[in-house]
């Protein structure tokens, strides 16, 4: 009798579905849908709970995205079964009739079941929890027990930690879809610039008492009435194309997969053009909703954190006439400063790169960069300081590639570079880009870029070695714009590009050896990798016709490194060792052959070996006994050295590199300014906890650290440490750390043992407190997915690295590398680290969290609980 009225049920469900289908077909409104089918299924569900009643005083929720009111053709039907107490045996019998009558329904459900306490603490433990139960709405039964719910979560709702964990949680997300919206197959849900960026913001803004839709929003003054409208239009553009998605699909799916985009097209009515097909039309049209959400995300979360972190009697510092800094962001001093004078949306760039302090632009200034995009036009172009200003961007020693990705995101760079407008979004139909032309070519950069610095020597020994003294590196950032910048129009895209620099190189005052250099890069990019993967480089012949192409060992080196950043910014899954070493030996045949010298001769790779050689017999060491110390070492230590450090290194190991007992060496650095420790043992998991564990016993300061990994598996870590302000004795005191640190590194650790927290909470400076800084993390997997960078950004304490390691330890956290950097107040530490665990985007966000509350310089925090799986979710 009851699977006679399920079925009726379930065939009802269907005919209404069907009908608000048919009506989404003829008015194309997709609120209109959502709701209808949101609908539809609450009328199945209070129906269904007539057959199969839940317990007395129990009440159905919709939480998620069905909560919120919106339900796609295939999304899960995500419900909680709200009880009064722990639920008899009885009552677990009605519930588990309940949900399998909903799978009997061809509803897929999400379901829990939970008293109010235990919602409480799964949302504690869990931020997903937590905003699922946000959007809870009441469905049936007890209108009192879902009222009780709401009440003690907007009670227990801390907005501060809301938003630090969401941005967090979206930072994470995006770096699973390698931070950018452009990939060709995108996640129009996940991927950045996607639904979830912008439910992200209305969440924020709920939590922040800023109402729940755009509407609501809007009237709070978050938003601008242009802001509103285009917030609005994507909105509307994102969920119909999830819509369209899945009724393609008939399940739930959320990826513009690329047997889906020809059929998407069509449905849309796109034409084919010249040059283009309906589904590349259709994707440059995503690509650019993608942009204006991401445009729009960063201003509104930009707002939102101003809002929510207030900072009274905050001290403004005028920089010029045009910029000051506030909350260590970039402000303009008038609103309208773009407006009057275009010239300042270079020169914004310009001092972001300048000022190391400043974090990022202010809302203000975000929201004036964008409604003054359109100012971009030719007599822009053909100003003289704007096209000055755009060069010096690309010579700065820091900042290009963020100020590149933020001159596209906000449609800077595309309005300067007309050619460059034309990629932006164009798809590239091979089986190894993963990224539109417009992000591959930031990518070839970004890579060009890491080959300078020097915590990505690991990553790339070879091409950081050769650009350390490459004169006027910066010349291979103008090749990389555009050696791809001519794809899409048809013919050989390495002529039209090298027709389109050299025009860009005659108005930008690029002449000579250089422009003839860029050029050469451009119309030979693709010579290298040829060669090296298609011709036969035991032949001597080949290698010759190639020394001929390239002319000079200027011109090798460049196209090498050219050629790298290029493959390594195709694809995550492209780049292999194998293509490296046939790069690598194409390039060193090619060096003999145009007669060179060997590649390290003037780089500051030899020069700093040489140095330290030269320090080293100074001392009366034979190279042979050097050398059997140094073949242990790579071309990362060497880079992240100096001669001095090197030398004295290897005055104390020389004779012990394969020492069984740990040596610890301790010098004063300048007059008695600071010390620094040289640890060398044998690696072990615990190994930088008990270091930083030992520093905070001894309340030393750690300045600097420099962790290193020999070939054979002995860690050389070197730290710069300050004593506490009452102790100036410095001598003394290197001689008793050398005895107790090797003292203590030379008991063994048991298995599985990990390192208390200190007992006492010590704040940071009493400028970090008035003038406090939000921490921030990103976590981000490495080229090869092999390790993972960690980026950590907060106010400076005593304890904090011994915190952080604690962190590390309960997390099971190899450390292969580390560079801590302490700004006054402000540490920025970056720290290369390996964990199985980590490939869990779950457990990333359990130790992001725990992370950040490690770094909370305020107030001393317990453990951040740990995260528990769960059945809601945010659709």
């Amino acid at each position: 009798m009851h699977g006679q009225a399920v079925a009726d049920l379930r065939d009802q469900l269907a005919a209404r579905k069907a009908e608000a289908i048919a009506a989404f077909r003829q008015h194309l409104r997709p609120d209109a849908l959502l709701t209808a089918l949101r609908r539809a299924t609450d009328q199945t569900l209070r129906d269904l709970v007539r057959i199969y009643p839940l317990p007395a005083g129990a009440a159905l929720v919709a939480v998620g995205g069905y909560g919120r009111g919106e339900l796609y053709p295939y999304s899960d039907v995500d419900v909680l079964i709200l009880l009064s107490e722990q639920p008899s045996s009885e009552s677990t019998r009605m519930i588990e009739a309940f949900v399998a009558a909903m799978w009997d329904l061809g509803v897929e459900p999400g379901h829990s079941v939970r008293t109010i306490s235990e919602c409480r603490q799964e949302a504690a433990n869990d931020i997903t929890v937590e905003t699922s139960l946000m959007e809870a709405r009441w469905l049936l039964g007890s209108k009192n027990l879902v009222a009780q719910l709401r009440h003690r979560m907007q009670e227990q709702l801390d907005a501060q930690t809301f938003f630090q964990a969401k941005r967090s949680e979206m930072q994470q997300r995006h770096a699973r879809h390698q931070d950018t919206p452009y990939a060709l197959e995108p996640n129009c849900k996940e991927a950045p610039g996607g639904l979830r960026d912008l439910q992200v913001v209305q969440w924020l803004a709920q939590a922040a008492g800023q109402g729940r839709t755009w509407r609501e929003i809007a009237k709070s003054d978050l938003l601008t009435v242009a802001e509103f409208r285009a917030l609005r239009r994507a909105d509307q553009a994102f969920k119909r194309l999830r819509i369209e998605l899945h009724l393609l699909a008939g399940r739930r799916e959320d990826r513009v997969l690329f047997d889906l985009q020809p059929k998407l097209a069509a449905i849309y009515g796109f034409e084919a053009s010249k040059t283009r097909r309906p589904s590349e039309i259709l994707m440059q049209r995503y690509y650019w909703a993608a942009r204006v959400v991401s445009q729009l995300n960063a201003m509104l979360m930009q707002s939102i954190e101003e809002l929510l972190f207030p900072m009274p009697d905050v001290q403004i510092r005028n920089i010029d006439d045009h910029f000051c800094i506030v909350r260590n962001r970039l402000s303009l001093r008038r609103d309208d400063g773009f407006e009057r004078n275009p010239a300042l949306l270079f020169r914004v760039f310009l001092v972001m790169q300048e000022r190391q302090e400043i974090v990022g632009m202010s809302a203000q200034a975000l929201r004036a960069m964008w409604h003054a995009r359109r100012r971009i036009d030719a007599q822009f172009r053909r100003n003289p300081v704007n096209r000055h200003q755009f060069i010096q961007i690309l010579q700065q020693p820091r900042g290009i590639v963020h100020a590149l990705r933020r001159m596209t995101m906000m449609n800077i760079l595309p309005r300067y570079l007309p050619v460059f407008r034309r990629i932006v979004g164009q798809m590239q139909h091979d089986l190894f880009h993963a990224y539109t032309v417009d992000q591959h070519i930031l990518m070839v950069v970004r890579n060009l870029r890491r080959f300078t610095m020097p915590e990505h020597a690991q990553e790339y020994p070879l091409a950081s070695h050769l650009i350390a003294n490459f004169d006027r590196h910066w010349l291979l950032y103008v090749a990389a714009l555009f050696h791809d910048i001519a794809k899409g129009r048809g013919g050989d895209h390495s002529e039209l590009g090298a027709i389109d620099v050299r025009r860009f190189c005659n108005d930008h005052g690029i002449d000579g050896e250089d422009r003839e250099l860029v050029i050469f890069l451009v119309r030979q990019h693709l010579l290298m990798s040829t060669v090296a993967q298609k011709r036969d480089l035991s032949d001597p012949d080949v290698v010759h016709e190639f020394a001929r192409c390239v002319r000079n060992e200027r011109q090798l080196t460049a196209l090498y490194l050219l050629t790298v950043a290029d493959i390594r910014g195709t694809s995550p899954k492209v780049w292999n060792s194998w293509k490296g070493k046939l790069l690598e030996d194409l390039y060193q045949q090619t060096i003999a052959a145009l007669g060179g010298a060997k590649p390290d001769t003037g780089t500051v790779l030899a020069q700093r070996k040489a140095a330290a050689a030269t320090d080293i017999r100074l001392m009366g060491l034979r190279d042979e006994s050097r050398d059997a110390f140094w073949d242990e070492l790579d071309v990362a230590y060497f880079l992240r050295h100096e001669a001095s450090e090197i030398a004295w290194h290897t005055r104390h190991l020389y004779y012990r590199v394969n020492s069984p007992e740990p040596v610890v060496k301790v010098r004063v650095l300048g007059q008695n300014e600071a010390l620094q420790v040289m640890v060398y043992t044998q690696d072990r998991k615990d190994l930088f906890v008990s270091l930083c564990a030992y520093f905070d016993h001894r309340s030393l300061s750690v300045q600097d650290a420099r962790i290193h990994t020999t070939k054979h598996g002995w860690a050389l870590d070197s730290f710069v440490v300050l004593l506490p302000a009452h102790d100036k004795d410095y001598r003394s005191n290197a001689t008793l750390i050398e005895h107790e640190l090797s003292g203590q590194l030379q008991q063994p650790s048991e298995e599985g043992e990990r390192p208390t927290r200190h007992a006492s909470w010590r704040p940071g400076s009493r400028r970090a407190r008035v003038f406090p800084m939000i921490p921030n993390v990103e976590l981000q997997p490495d080229e090869r997915s092999a390790s993972w960078r960690l980026s950590v950004t907060a106010a400076d304490r005593p304890g904090l690295l011994y915190n952080l390691s604690q962190v590390f330890a309960q997390h099971e956290i190899t450390l292969k590398m580390a560079k801590i950097l302490t700004l006054g107040d402000r540490v920025e530490d970056i720290f290369i680290i390996e964990s199985e665990s980590l490939a869990h985007p779950r457990v990333q966000l359990q130790f992001e969290r725990k992370l950040l509350a490690a770094l909370d310089a305020s107030q001393p925090r317990s453990a951040v609980p740990a995260l528990t799986p769960a059945t809601e979710y945010t659709d």
